[in-house]
């Protein structure tokens, strides 16, 4: 007698990026009914839990050092941090925010982006990266894919900016990369084209924190990298959480300003003579973006795992390529030279809707990284392609799927999904 569904129930690791589409049905088979004798447990989608086991004796006493040192505001715990993650990509600075859009928004108000401002971005990412853009008043230009990698297509890019060079109604000024599901964007030639045109380069790392290409991180070759700390990324904390990372003293000290409010700066100090407290001064326009003390304790315990299991994730990977290459559209292709940290493992199936269904009732969860293209969402109307379409960008959010990926996979579980998907195609 077959499996009968009993209920439904998130995945381990849900998020609020997953909706009832993408719920796993757990099948159960009762001990006490006759002819029950197989069931479907659900693989967790992303297993934070697993993580946690690993190192909660560490997480839980980093965190109670928190609550008694009183210190729930930039405590020493955060600047510790932003050390430790600017040491890991090799950077001068980093400073943390309250998460990975505001860091978005931090770097862009740092240049003072202002109305008839271009910004460059894809449309294929999340909707954080191009929101930030007529949030501080710019106009996202979106730049086409390229279909291997996912990310910004090069040649797309200098295309789009000799045409709104041409039409002579917006200014280009910043380019946003985007690191689409781990894997470093084509940096030595994106920052060629954006040092040709005179434009500012935003490593948009929100799920490439980690990746690298020739041995070199994103923020090698950009002005400014951003990154999240949202509990599904590859270094996610237990809430929200972002930082920027720079090599720019005089844009990290700006930064640091404008995530409080617009504060005195010590060269502001230095170079003013102020009548009152300068705490209570502000020399330009901010907000408030500070990361809690607790999220960077956190996040401090994670760091010491993190290479570790960007090399679990890697072997995840390597069994997916297997398994799958030639029974799906398209596999995983990493540029040459990039390490990915693979936030997601994407495939491409010309059935994926029927992959989808297929999968859930066999107690496989997945999740449609991205289904409707940003540039075809109702706030960006007024913000169309230049060109009028993105085709490469609208061919993938037709196809691409993602599977479970975290670094505590069980291979049996991976060769579980590896076969259910063979099976749909028989």
């Amino acid at each position: 007698m077959p499996a009968i569904e009993i209920k439904k129930r998130r995945p381990v690791g849900f998020c609020q990026s997953f909706n009832s589409r993408h719920y796993a049905p757990v099948m159960v088979a009762p001990a006490r009914l006759p002819g029950y004798t197989k069931f479907l447990v659900s693989i967790p989608f992303i297993d934070l839990q697993a993580q946690r086991k690993r190192i909660e004796a560490e997480i839980n006493t980093a965190i109670q050092g928190v609550v008694e040192s009183g210190r729930y505001v930039l405590g020493p715990e955060v600047s510790e941090l932003e050390n430790q993650l600017a040491a890991w990509c090799g950077a001068a600075h980093s400073v943390s925010c309250a998460n990975g859009t505001d860091a978005l928004a931090l770097a862009l108000m740092a240049w003072e982006l202002k109305p008839g401002d271009a910004v460059f971005c894809p449309s294929f990412t999340f909707v954080a990266t191009a929101q930030v853009v007529p949030w501080l008043g710019a106009a996202p230009v979106f730049v086409d894919i390229l279909p291997e990698t996912y990310n910004m297509d090069p040649a797309h890019l200098r295309k789009q900016i000799e045409a709104v060079k041409a039409e002579g109604k917006l200014t280009p000024k910043v380019v946003i990369a985007v690191d689409l599901f781990g894997q470093p964007a084509n940096y030595p030639e994106i920052k060629a084209i954006c040092d040709e045109f005179g434009l500012n380069l935003i490593a948009d790392t929100a799920q490439g924190y980690g990746c690298t290409l020739n041995g070199k991180h994103p923020s090698d070759w950009a002005d400014i990298a951003t990154t999240s700390f949202f509990p599904a990324k590859p270094l996610g904390c237990y809430g929200d959480g972002g930082a920027i990372i720079t090599n720019d003293a005089k844009l990290a000290e700006r930064i640091e300003s404008l995530r409080v409010y617009g504060k005195v700066t010590p060269t502001d100090a230095a170079e003013r003579n102020f009548h009152h407290d300068p705490k209570y001064l502000s020399l330009r326009v901010g907000m408030n973006s500070r990361l809690d003390t607790i999220q960077a304790a956190v996040l401090l315990e994670k760091l010491k795992i993190f290479a570790d299991e960007i090399e679990k994730r890697q072997i995840v990977a390597d069994r997916y390529a297997a398994g799958l290459t030639g029974h799906v559209k398209r596999v995983p292709s990493v540029i040459e030279g990039g390490k990915s940290v693979w936030a997601q493992y994407v495939i491409e199936h010309e059935n994926r809707d029927g992959l989808q269904a297929h999968l859930s009732a066999q107690g496989i969860p997945t999740a449609v990284y991205y289904p409707v293209p940003i540039h075809e969402q109702d706030f960006c109307a007024r913000f169309k392609p230049a060109d009028g379409t993105l085709p490469v960008t609208e061919a993938a959010s037709k196809h691409v799927i993602a599977l479970p990926m975290h670094p505590y996979l069980e291979e049996a579980d991976q060769t579980r999904i590896v076969d259910a998907i063979r099976a749909f195609n028989e």
